[in-house]
């Protein structure tokens, strides 16, 4: 049988795990500058396989609008070309034999616009999953009590304690939703 203070462990793992979970996810979107995590969910056609992008390539940002992608074996050129085209990041890349170059064009005011819409609605599910640690947590410390695990003070005090976490997470999503807006209005 756990106790409370495991059951809030729990809770803080899972809070820290949809965290880093937003974090990715927003790293995926596209900014006004380069970076690798934009090409991170690019699968290629690897003998047969889909392998993600950086397994089969060195990815680099040797400027601050450009991607480049060097395969590992020059006959993957033309595959990863048709993954990048495919993808739904809307990007034209252009080869010369052994290196792709992806250049990034500016963002336009109503795609930054989007972009902020989409950051919000990653934000949002976020804090309904972490609301939703908060609740499965109480509801077993609630299931201790009832076994007479707790009394009704350590109860009342876990169930604080939660809360307090709770808070604390949601600050820490809106502030990772203000550093992307951020960027994302960075010209």
């Amino acid at each position: 049988m756990s106790t409370a203070q495991e059951v809030k462990q729990r809770v803080t793992e899972k809070m820290d795990h949809a965290i880093e979970h937003l974090k990715r996810d927003l790293a995926g979107l596209r900014t006004g500058r380069a970076s690798v995590a934009l090409v991170d969910g690019i699968r290629v056609d690897y003998y047969g396989t889909m392998t993600p992008l950086k397994q089969v390539a060195n990815v680099a940002t040797p400027e601050a609008r450009l991607i480049t992608i060097q395969p590992w074996e020059q006959n993957l050129i033309r595959e990863i070309e048709k993954a990048i085209q495919t993808s739904d990041l809307g990007l034209t890349p252009s080869n010369d034999g052994k290196l792709i170059r992806i250049p990034l064009p500016p963002l336009t005011e109503e795609r930054r616009k989007e972009l902020i819409k989409v950051c919000k609605k990653h934000g949002e599910e976020v804090k309904v999953q972490i609301r939703g640690f908060r609740r499965d947590g109480n509801e077993e410390l609630k299931k201790l009590q009832k076994d007479t695990k707790l009394t009704e003070d350590e109860l009342r005090k876990s169930e604080a304690e939660i809360q307090k976490l709770t808070d604390q997470y949601v600050q820490k999503i809106d502030d990772v939703m203000k550093k992307k807006e951020g960027e994302i209005l960075e010209v």
